[in-house]
């Protein structure tokens, strides 16, 4: 099922960990079209490049089993890992900030992927940029 032009569930959805269903309800499923909406205005501010998913919704089974905590944004269905093909990772960072965009957190993690997220639906953009790495987590500068 398409959620947008380019963003579909299944890839919003995908995880390795096929053992745990990561079926969102109804709420996240109704973030996730948000969050396709969001990419597709990403994937123009990058010139319609192609934007690859590596993670985005995480049932409560697949974040714990990958680590995360439970105040993911990848839990609500608000928050995707992404990688642009061409174009570093801070690259991608970069052009977010400068646009327009309402994200509500954009992070350069490891120099390997973007993790974007929007607000919960109603709530205003925080606009934090952060980088994560190896050295731990600080603000993008």
């Amino acid at each position: 099922m398409q959620l947008s032009e380019h963003f579909s569930y299944e890839e919003l959805t995908y995880t390795d960990h096929r053992i745990f269903d990561n079926t969102p309800t109804d709420t996240e499923l109704n973030n996730l079209v948000r969050l396709a909406e969001f990419l597709e205005v990403v994937r123009s501010v990058l010139d319609d490049r192609a934007v690859l998913i590596n993670s985005a919704f995480r049932s409560k089974a697949v974040n714990d089993s990958v680590g995360s905590k439970d105040t993911s944004q990848h839990r609500t269905g608000c928050a995707a890992d992404i990688r642009v093909p061409g174009i570093t990772p801070d690259e991608v960072v970069k052009a977010i900030i400068a646009s327009d965009l309402d994200y509500d957190q954009v992070i350069r993690e490891f120099d390997r992927w973007t993790h974007v997220s929007i607000p919960l639906d109603g709530a205003k953009p925080r606009k934090t940029a952060l980088i994560i790495d190896k050295t731990g987590t600080r603000p993008y500068a």
